[in-house]
């Protein structure tokens, strides 16, 4: 269990770049998937908006 310890030590900003990426990944795939259910929406109301 020393050695790990002496490795987080050693690349502590390593590991924060790593979970800094994961965050921006995660911030990523919300705003696609954000994207994808507006434009649904926006076809949907389209589609409102031809039938009247």
């Amino acid at each position: 269990m020393e050695g790990f310890y002496k490795f987080l030590e050693n690349n502590s900003i390593f590991i924060v770049m790593i979970i800094v990426l994961i965050v921006w990944i995660g911030i990523f795939a919300f705003l696609s998937i954000l994207d994808k259910r507006l434009k649904g929406i926006e076809k949907e109301i389209e589609g409102y908006k031809n039938e009247k």
